[in-house]
């Protein structure tokens, strides 16, 4: 498939499950959108293409996931949301902060998340009440982070590789990931063998790199395993603004800070924190709103 997609696959034996994902276009769709240094593209990139895959997972027809990092470092808050297919939107507090390495030519992410703080996970399974589940950051590299969080929020051993590969004209060369999970029941000997492939196969970034499908990412990880593929579903970053939903944030500020507005004369513009729309609202279109809540 050409794009960016998700694949789910099945060992035969039933004790694990995975899935890994191409997401290079909705990455740099964000960065456009964003005008992201490549820390931040790098930083918020893991956090899409990771949310996009736990979206995804949850299959919850109509159902939300929003993961949110606050680590204190200089990006500040970065928060990324997906629908039950795995398209996503986010958004980093602060795209332009100057370009932080490890060493040459190796972005340092963690130390612009910071890992004074949480990650957060909010689950929308169209019940009253949203699942909401906060780990402490273990390295705020978002991997890890992630990984932790099935450990200990939802006790489900996993395995989470995030790679964002950034250009030196700072477009999003590749970017992708997968996450690899134990199933109840699976014996100490499925584990070593998880253990040994993720070793042997090593970082994402350079199978992302070398050209790899979803697909080959998962056989070389899971080298040791008979795999069957049963799902593959296309991704993209995707808004859901609109200008009734803008409208509707509109009305919440009230009805002194509208006649405000309208006695001021002059169209007032709403950007979309996720993407680059900008809603223009004239004085007449304000009035309009506030006669609505007569």
């Amino acid at each position: 498939m050409n794009g960016d997609y998700i694949i789910r696959a099945v060992t035969s034996d039933g004790f694990v499950k995975a899935m890994a994902i191409r997401s290079t276009a909705l990455v740099e769709r964000a960065r456009t959108i964003h005008k992201t240094t490549p820390t931040a593209t790098a930083a918020l990139g893991r956090l899409l293409t990771a949310c996009s895959m736990m979206g995804n997972l949850q299959k919850v027809e109509n159902g939300a996931l929003t993961l949110q990092v606050k680590g204190g470092g200089p990006l500040g808050t970065l928060l990324a949301t997906s629908d039950a297919e795995g398209n996503v939107r986010g958004y980093v507090h602060n795209p332009s902060i100057t370009l932080l390495e490890k060493y040459a030519g190796k972005l340092d992410v963690g130390a612009a998340v910071g890992t004074d703080g949480t990650l957060t996970v909010i689950r929308d399974l169209q019940m009253k009440e949203p699942y909401i589940g906060s780990v402490a950051l273990v390295s705020g590299e978002i991997a890890d982070d992630v990984t932790a969080y099935f450990a200990q929020s939802e006790q489900t051993p996993t395995a989470c590789a995030l790679g964002v590969l950034v250009n030196t004209d700072q477009s999003v060369r590749v970017a992708g990931g997968y996450l690899i999970q134990l199933l109840p029941g699976a014996p100490e000997d499925v584990i070593m063998k998880i253990e040994t492939g993720i070793a042997c196969a090593g970082a994402v970034t350079p199978m992302l790199e070398a050209g790899l499908t979803p697909e080959e990412i998962l056989r070389k990880v899971l080298c040791e395993f008979e795999l069957e593929f049963f799902e593959e579903t296309s991704v993209e970053y995707r808004c859901y603004c609109s200008r009734d939903r803008v409208s509707a944030t509109l009305i919440t500020i009230g009805k002194k800070d509208l006649q405000e507005i309208v006695d001021d004369g002059k169209p007032i513009t709403v950007e979309c924190q996720f993407c680059d729309r900008v809603y223009t609202f004239t004085p007449e279109d304000v009035k309009a709103l506030l006669d609505s809540l007569d």
